[in-house]
């Protein structure tokens, strides 16, 4: 069988990434130099096999052209996981999205990262796939 193991994106400062990625809840797992001399860190969330890998190279200028790619995450409750975001000073997208999510309909609001990757915030309920 394979596997999908994870994904990589390019960054501009490793520690303020981590910081960003931690505050949506990710933990850090291994931290290393590549072969390459880039810095690698690779990022899960509980319960999860897939990682995000982070790739810090001082010669690699990274840039993330608006709406390139993304990442999605699914959570049980959007208003709670939104909430603590927010509080933990990271903007959600749209704005006005807690009235928004009283409207029915699907529950989806976004965030973008420090280098401009947005990172997708959907409702799952209770079973979180």
């Amino acid at each position: 069988m394979i596997r999908f193991l994870h994904t990589r994106i390019r960054v501009r400062d490793l520690d303020t990434s981590i910081d960003f990625y931690k505050k949506l809840g990710y933990e850090l797992g291994e931290f290393k130099d590549s072969p390459q001399g880039n810095k690698l860190a690779f990022l899960n969330l509980p319960g999860n096999d897939v990682f995000l890998e982070l790739t810090y190279s001082p010669d690699y200028t990274a840039t993330c052209p608006e709406d390139l790619m993304h990442t999605a995450l699914g959570v049980e409750d959007i208003v709670e996981y939104c909430d603590g975001v927010e509080k933990s000073g990271i903007a959600i997208w749209p704005d006005g999205w807690r009235e928004k999510f009283t409207s029915g309909g699907r529950k989806m609001a976004f965030v973008t990262d420090p280098d401009g990757y947005e990172v997708e915030i959907l409702e799952r309920g209770a079973k979180v796939v």
